[in-house]
């Protein structure tokens, strides 16, 4: 195909996408116009993938298997079109404003890019997703600081002055290549390597490098959480932090391991991002059928003159494998629903999440209650006191390519869901009281490596310890379990289960557990009478947090007395 036919063919191509972006994005392209935000230097223009595979499906199928020859063509249409409408702003048009670029974002919700060939998890990325536009799902758990990079300069031959464009190659870590021999297309060739930079034509870009890693929650028993690098430019730079949950739609690519003296040089997997979406407000949120809520309806309809019994029946399929501990069962529900946050006049935040620890013999079932709560909510991190350092819960330095980063700890992976932590009284002191802060003001502030900044850690913490030797009625719970007094305010529910000797109680105890492994041998005639599921509780139980109950007086009442004889009994066991 000859140059002229071919360059034909691409004003036509911008033509039409300039058309297809005016008459349905002209909204949307003259408020960011209008935007005389200083701070904003880019102006991001989302676009539906969906909606321009409907008007060109040839175009957008190109996009998919070449973005990074095609994401070109919308950026300069878009051009076109913020062009044209800044001559019919008139006098509101300014230089500002012209200068600034306009970047297409590509938004592929509702579109077959979320299909898992071009969505998928971070471990099962191969060679055939190269350079192809898949979007990956995840959370942050490390963040690079902002850097300037130089993304162009112009440089020009000393012999025949021809002028050419270089940029630099990401895969290379950012370096610029000149070429071999002057790239000039005159007939006689220039032959020469002999060039110098032109003043005044570098272009610099933001560039940041954060890391994702696929979410623990989709994996199986034994599997590696596998994580990926990430790129971003320009005005998707700082608009995510550790520990956010994102949607990333990007350029697969790859970039040089570092050179290391008498190893391989191998290629490492990254992503150049061109649309970034944060998903921690849909973290606790479960897709809930229509036909689904009006069941829970018509279930509490059933059980409206005696609510207690229909409390009883939810809370048998909660861990139904431990027999009894009713109490426990009730506590467990009421801390994965929790409560409702309070904000005052002032901005004083009271935190809606409250906190439950176990303290009991072993044998007593409480890792077992951890497993399950942990089942339940739709954001969790499970792990042990034992396994775990400060740095390890809540957040730590790593230097990376010379570079400090910020890399995540469990308590901030799992903002805005459950952190389970089994075995609490394994965990050194000085562990322990580094999380008095996250779970009281419900953010960590990190002041390491010179890297000082605030973490949002708005997570219900559920822990389980054994007592020190053998339990104490007599003493108090502190003296029992070896946990501070201050830590232990922070629980808002603290029960203590312990191992008695009753031969009754084993005999029933025994005959439940074989009754259990029986009934899941058999099919049950009647589904209506039978316990709910792990899945339907799962759902029941993002449903009621969508509600935010109001105390009426008398539960108000009920709760001061209820405070204040507490504080008179003087022991901190809330149970």
């Amino acid at each position: 195909m000859s140059e002229e036919k071919k360059k034909k063919e691409e004003d036509a191509q911008l033509i039409a996408l300039a058309g297809f972006l005016h008459e349905t994005y002209s909204d949307s392209i003259h408020s960011i116009l209008l935007d005389d935000d200083p701070s904003k230097l880019h102006l991001p223009l989302v676009i539906e993938f969906a909606k321009l595979m409907d008007f060109d499906p040839e175009f957008a199928g190109k996009l998919y298997s070449c973005p990074g020859e095609y994401l070109p063509f919308l950026d300069k249409a878009a051009k076109r079109v913020k062009d044209a409408m800044l001559e019919e702003l008139g006098d509101l048009k300014d230089a500002v404003r012209k200068k600034k670029p306009v970047r297409v974002r590509i938004d592929v919700s509702g579109s077959p890019l979320e299909f898992p060939e071009a969505s998928p998890s971070i471990g099962k990325v191969r060679a055939n997703h190269m350079r192809k536009l898949i979007t990956l799902k995840g959370t942050v758990i490390r963040s690079g600081g902002v850097k300037m990079i130089e993304y162009e300069r112009d440089y020009m031959c000393r012999k025949c002055q021809h002028s050419f464009t270089v940029r630099p190659e990401l895969e290379a870590g950012n370096r610029i290549n000149l070429p071999a021999l002057c790239p000039s297309k005159s007939s006689r060739g220039c032959g020469s390597a002999s060039f110098q930079s032109v003043e005044g034509t570098t272009i610099c870009r933001d560039y940041q490098e954060i890391k994702i890693q696929e979410n623990v929650q989709l994996l199986g028993v034994g599997s590696i959480p596998r994580s990926m690098p990430v790129i971003l430019m320009d005005d998707l730079v700082d608009s995510i932090k550790p520990g956010d949950d994102v949607i990333i739609t990007g350029i697969l690519s790859a970039k040089w391991s570092h050179d290391i003296k008498d190893v391989r040089c191998n290629l490492d997997p990254m992503l150049l991002a061109n649309y970034v979406r944060r998903t921690n407000e849909l973290k606790s949120d479960i897709d809930i059928p229509v036909e689904t809520e009006e069941e829970f309806k018509h279930f509490w309809e059933e059980y409206r003159l005696t609510p207690l019994k229909g409390r009883n029946f939810i809370l048998e399929g909660i861990c139904p494998q431990i027999f009894g501990l009713f109490t426990v069962k009730l506590a467990v529900a009421l801390t994965l629903i929790g409560g409702v946050q309070h904000v005052d006049a002032s901005g004083t935040k009271v935190r809606g999440e409250p906190h439950m620890l176990l303290v009991g013999d072993p044998g007593t079932g409480k890792s077992q209650f951890l497993k399950f709560a942990a089942k339940l909510s739709n954001c969790s991190v499970i792990t042990t006191g034992l396994g775990s350092t400060s740095a390890g819960l809540t957040v730590t330095a790593v230097k990376d390519g010379g570079e400090w980063m910020l890399e995540a700890g469990a308590l901030v992976l799992a903002d805005g869901g459950l952190c389970c932590i089994d075995e609490f009284d394994s965990m050194r002191e000085h562990d322990r009281t580094t999380i008095h802060e996250a779970m009281e003001q419900q953010t960590i502030s990190i002041a390491k490596a010179g890297l000082v900044t605030t973490l949002s850690t708005r997570t219900t913490v559920f822990g389980a310890t054994n007592p020190k030797g053998k339990y104490d009625p007599d003493q108090s719970l502190s003296v029992n379990t070896t946990l501070s007094g201050p830590l232990l305010s922070r629980f808002d529910i603290v029960l203590v289960l312990l191992d008695t000797q009753n031969t009754a109680w084993d005999k029933i105890v025994s005959a439940h557990i074989l009754k259990e492994n029986f009934d899941e041998k058999k099919d049950k005639a009647n589904a209506s009478d039978a316990k709910w599921m792990l899945p339907k509780l799962r759902r029941y139980i993002n449903y009621v947090k969508r509600f935010k109950p109001v105390l009426t007086k008398e539960a108000e009442r009920v709760i001061s007395s209820y405070y204040q004889l507490q504080r008179k009994s003087g022991t901190h066991n809330a149970g």
